[in-house]
């Protein structure tokens, strides 16, 4: 693997956003809009509900790590479909770049379109309803990166869907967050779900991860067993994805398809 590429690859989106006001005012336009949208409703819930009377911002702490998620996934995938929009495409493969050298690319320039837009929103929470995520404490590290990873791997699994069906199947890079979010059990315990669900629900990271989040918020209890449960889960759906973009560049390369992509 050659740091000099990736770096390279990096560097080209960075500049791209960087250059690009509208870029840069969509990253964070969206995030803000979440928090005060779901910052009302944990601002309702914190004054009418029992369950949260003594946790201040629950909700909200759930909607700042859950659009982390969110931001993490679609900037994979916008900067993937970046390189079909701008006709870059062919010369990506075209050039001698490894596959694995792409995917390292685009995992570490997805942080950096996530912070973009993910910390002015954590911030303005602050002020404007007192709640700040830094009160998770340590554990905060362990949840974000556990997301970060599951977020670049549903990235990997649409980008390979890109790849190998092209751009028609960008919908779905909108589309699986929504899907996956009501067996996340983001804005409430797993309990809720029927027991057939539960168990679904379970081989998700995301369960996991929220749960633990609440347990710090409400009951000040750190279960750092269910956090490693929680990384070890989304690793192996990592390497899932891995797996399934090599295998889609390949069935997309044997049929000639990869040439046409973006034309």
């Amino acid at each position: 693997m050659n740091w000099n590429k990736i770096f390279a690859l990096s560097l080209r989106h960075v500049y791209l956003i960087k250059g690009s006001f509208p870029r840069i005012l969509d990253l964070i336009y969206w995030p803000t809009i979440q928090i005060f949208l779901w910052g009302f409703i944990s601002k309702f819930f914190t004054l009418n509900s029992t369950f949260y009377e003594n946790t201040v911002g629950v909700i909200l702490s759930a909607a700042i790590l859950y659009d982390f998620l969110f931001r993490s996934s679609i900037s994979y995938n916008m900067m993937f479909l970046e390189e079909i929009w701008s006709r870059n495409f062919t010369n990506l493969f075209i050039a001698p770049i490894k596959l694995s050298e792409i995917i390292a690319a685009l995992t570490f320039t997805a942080i950096f379109r996530t912070l973009i837009g993910l910390v002015p929103a954590a911030l303005l929470a602050i002020p404007f309803f007192g709640v700040s995520i830094y009160k998770l404490g340590v554990p905060l590290i362990f949840l974000l990166i556990t997301l970060y990873i599951f977020g670049v791997t549903l990235g990997l699994l649409v980008t390979s869907g890109l790849v190998r069906f092209g751009p028609s199947f960008e919908n779905i890079a909108w589309a699986s967050l929504f899907f996956l979010a009501p067996l996340g059990c983001i804005y409430y315990p797993v309990e809720i779900l029927p027991e057939w669900l539960q168990i679904i629900a379970k081989l998700l990271p995301l369960v996991h991860i929220f749960e633990e989040m609440r347990n710090i918020l409400i009951y000040d209890i750190v279960n750092y067993s269910q956090i490693i449960k929680a990384t070890f889960i989304s690793f192996i759906y990592f390497v899932i994805g891995v797996i399934t973009f090599y295998l889609s560049y390949g069935g997309a390369k044997n049929r000639g398809t990869l040439i046409n992509m973006g034309e």
